[in-house]
């Protein structure tokens, strides 16, 4: 989440801008930046940005599998599992597809 340290106003951004990326890098947390006191933009880390991308990457994931599992557990005509694989391997960048 974000606490009220990670809330700065854009022209501060662009005026100490070093600072302001020294800090989103050790931190890895993102900040908001305000155009005239409202919350315009968030910027994040690269790497940090990444690793929340891969986070809901496997989240999704999971859904997917939760959903297909609760289909079959109804007895819904579901899909062949060597489909789901198919599907899983190109979620996970998993060669073999």
């Amino acid at each position: 989440m974000f606490d009220v340290d990670d809330i700065h106003p854009l022209t501060g951004f662009l005026r100490d801008h070093k600072a302001h990326l020294e800090r989103l890098r050790s931190t890895g947390k993102p900040e908001i930046l305000t155009v005239n006191g409202r919350a315009k933009i968030v910027v994040q880390d690269a790497s940090a940005y990444q690793e929340m991308m891969e986070v809901i990457d496997t989240i999704e994931t999971e859904q997917i599998v939760r959903e297909r599992i609760a289909s079959a557990e109804r007895g819904e005509s579901g899909v062949p599992a060597n489909e789901v694989l198919t599907d899983i391997r190109k979620i996970l960048n998993i060669d073999g597809v």
